[in-house]
């Protein structure tokens, strides 16, 4: 039985990768993904290069995020794995004097080629989150707010204040959407 602990390894440094994002590092952050790679989140939906891009603009906006990330569960199938890892997204926008904290969890279809394991879709699905008022309470639009899910309500709302909408709805802890991207990964690790 092979134990894919060298696997392992670069894997979970190509999740925690994502500090890049974070450090304004485009170059190795274009490096996580395939060249035909797709990414869902809050804010963007699409090619992981369109992303990036997107990102370079989010880097000089009045919005700030860091991610933490965790260590990712893996499912092998070959050359192809499915990761899950936890990650917590702090975002700030000093202007508005509002923050929050949100929950989730990548979900992600990974492939290694040429020896190198690469994203290859990636999705976000959130548990929870919440405001932060780094200066004190502010005041926040509540029917805004109401047209998320609560799971990313205040993620959602944040990043829509800061210019970046939230048009799509995405996937929460346990629902329908959370089950058919799981059932459609495992179609893909198997096929």
């Amino acid at each position: 039985m092979e134990t894919y602990l060298a696997d392992r390894l670069d894997i979970a440094d190509l999740m925690t990768g994502w500090i890049h994002r974070d450090n304004g590092e485009w170059d190795q952050l274009r490096a996580l993904f395939h060249p035909e790679a797709t990414i869902e989140i809050t804010w963007f939906k699409g090619k992981a290069t369109d992303f990036v891009n997107g990102s370079m603009k989010m880097g000089t906006s009045d919005f700030k995020a860091k991610h933490l990330i965790a260590l990712p569960i893996v499912t092998f199938h070959g050359t192809k794995a499915i990761t899950e890892t936890n990650a917590i997204i702090v975002g700030l926008n000093t202007t508005l004097g509002l923050g929050c904290e949100g929950h989730c969890r990548f979900y992600d279809h990974i492939e290694k080629r040429d020896g190198v394991w690469k994203i290859l879709e990636r999705h976000a699905i959130y548990d929870m989150a919440s405001f932060t008022f780094p200066h004190g309470i502010v005041e926040l639009d509540e029917s805004a707010i109401q047209k998320y899910p609560i799971e990313y309500a205040p993620l959602a709302y944040l990043l829509q204040q800061s210019g970046f909408p939230v048009t799509s709805i995405y996937p929460t802890k346990g629902s329908d959407l959370e089950k058919t991207i799981k059932a459609e990964g495992q179609t893909w690790l198997k096929a």
